[in-house]
């Protein structure tokens, strides 16, 4: 088992988290980074957060110490809901799973659940942007702008008083996709957690700042082993 899972966020590539992994390793800590389906891992399906859900508990060891960063946070928070047993400790970065009542967000429920096409649709447009960073959304694939919706409207039925498993929250100060109020929001929510931000660190921690990643993660996985 290895010391570490790590859960990314909604990107097509892991290899921005390259210099992050390889400092952890330096520092004697085994990691693991999953591939997320339908993301790094190409899949034709319309994926729910049920999916997500079932295929981390497959991929993820029981008494494992998991990250996850943004969408990567969403599924693990959803997996301890279920099974708040499952993980030793979860480990949040940056993450995503706060539902904040908006027009914009009711409006992406309801087009998921009608099932209305959603490349002319500008607001699932803009959130595809937000979180995936491409500039080219005319050109992604059906499928992984249904899935990004249902991830967007899953956040709804979260309840983070069934996550009891021991959680780190770390958080970037300059998130201006998951801001740090929602950092506090899942702070206050969960019954099992700490929380610390940090100054320097915009939403992908492991682009701005990777040796401050490594550091703080080698020393709460030193932590969680005594």
């Amino acid at each position: 088992m290895a010391d570490l899972y790590i859960i990314h966020g909604w990107t097509y590539t892991v290899e921005p988290w390259k210099n992050t992994l390889a400092l952890l390793r330096e520092n004697g800590i085994s990691v693991k980074m999953l591939h997320v389906p339908g993301l790094t891992e190409p899949s034709d399906k319309v994926w729910t957060i049920e999916d997500y859900v079932k295929w981390a508990d497959r991929e993820i060891p029981d008494g494992a110490v998991a990250l996850g960063h943004s969408n990567g946070g969403r599924i693990l928070l959803n997996l301890c809901s279920t099974k708040p047993d499952k993980l030793k400790h979860l480990i949040l970065l940056d993450a995503a799973g706060v539902y904040e009542p908006s027009m914009k967000k009711r409006m992406v429920e309801r087009l998921a659940k009608m099932g209305k096409p959603l490349k002319k649709v500008p607001i699932i447009d803009k959130a595809f942007h937000k979180f995936t960073g491409s500039t080219d959304y005319s050109r992604a694939p059906e499928n992984m702008k249904t899935t990004l919706a249902n991830m967007l409207a899953s956040d709804q039925e979260l309840d983070f008083s069934k996550v009891t498993t021991p959680t780190f929250i770390l958080w970037g100060k300059k998130d201006t996709t998951t801001p740090p109020r929602q950092a506090t929001t899942m702070y206050e929510k969960l019954p099992n957690a700490e929380l610390k931000f940090y100054a320097n660190w915009t939403h992908a921690p492991y682009i701005a700042d990777p040796e401050g990643l490594a550091r703080a993660l080698t020393t709460l996985v030193k932590r969680i082993k005594k």
